[in-house]
């Protein structure tokens, strides 16, 4: 677009945010300087430089040109969103919840004010509201996994609201969840709620996941595959299937700690079973 008409600035502040999350600074510090460039008192303007000093983590130097943009332009959406971000960098949440409530009310059909809202209350401990604004969220954004795994996360932290949480999370999953958030609280709510099988399933899939991810630069083992050998090894060790059992144990001798010291044990009992009788109940004890 740019290439096509160079002095255009609709939609640069768009991509600013992209470079932001790409935490790519030398794009955003190029783009800031040719935005001012072509028109320094333009709403978009300010919010491209307020991401980039957001960036260098000058939070207060972004308000100042987040509400610079908005003395341009009071219903410019984008930049009452990114105050409330910056606000809640902060800690400042009064005013992030004020930022972004102007938001919703100036664009109600911009997810990412109810975001903010969520998030804010979430971040209170205020579970029920943050569900309330999440919500919202997820009715305009009902594919993104974000949405779902927000919406489960609050369910996680109140008493007695595990199979909401797991509703929620199912959905995350099933709509490509890119941040890898809902596997691993699926996996451990199931086991949490005493459904093992349904544990093992999703442990299984962190692994198979872990594994699509593996790179020759990135050796070794996850955490959440620690975690996922970890549990399949108990679980195939009560099942009595012992030769999963020990290929799950022998994986985890490639790490550090409690692990690794557990899948030892569990060898020494694997390889004693072999060469002796074992009675009682699968799991030999």
């Amino acid at each position: 677009i740019r290439s096509k008409d160079p002095h255009r600035l609709e939609s640069l502040d768009t991509y600013s945010n992209i470079l932001y999350v790409k935490e790519a600074s030398a794009a955003l510090s190029h783009l800031a300087r040719a935005a001012v460039k072509i028109d320094k008192f333009s709403p978009e303007t300010s919010c491209i430089v307020g991401n980039y000093y957001s960036l260098k983590g000058s939070h207060e130097k972004a308000v100042q040109y987040f509400r610079r943009a908005l003395s341009l332009n009071r219903n410019f959406t984008p930049a009452w969103i990114l105050t409330g971000h910056e606000y809640m960098e902060l800690k400042n949440t009064p005013a992030a919840i004020e930022a972004y409530r102007t938001a919703v009310s100036i664009n109600h059909r911009d997810y990412r004010g109810w975001y903010g809202l969520g998030q804010t209350y979430e971040l209170l401990s205020l579970y029920s509201y943050a569900l309330y604004y999440y919500r919202k969220a997820m009715t305009l954004r009902p594919t993104d996994a974000r949405m779902w795994c927000a919406m489960a996360g609050c369910y996680d932290n109140m008493e007695g609201r595990e199979l909401e949480a797991v509703k929620c999370y199912e959905k995350a999953y099933r709509n490509s969840d890119q941040e890898g958030i809902a596997l691993p609280r699926l996996a451990r709510l199931h086991s949490d709620l005493g459904q093992k099988e349904r544990a093992a399933h999703y442990y299984k899939e962190i692994l198979v996941a872990a594994g699509a991810m593996a790179t020759p630069a990135r050796p070794g083992l996850s955490e959440k595959s620690v975690e996922a050998l970890a549990f399949l090894m108990r679980y195939y060790k009560q099942l009595g299937q012992l030769e999963k059992c020990q290929e799950c144990a022998m994986r985890l001798m490639d790490t550090a700690g409690a692990e690794k010291d557990e899948a030892k044990a569990v060898l020494r009992q694997v390889r004693a079973s072999w060469t002796q009788p074992v009675s009682g109940i699968p799991g030999f004890g």
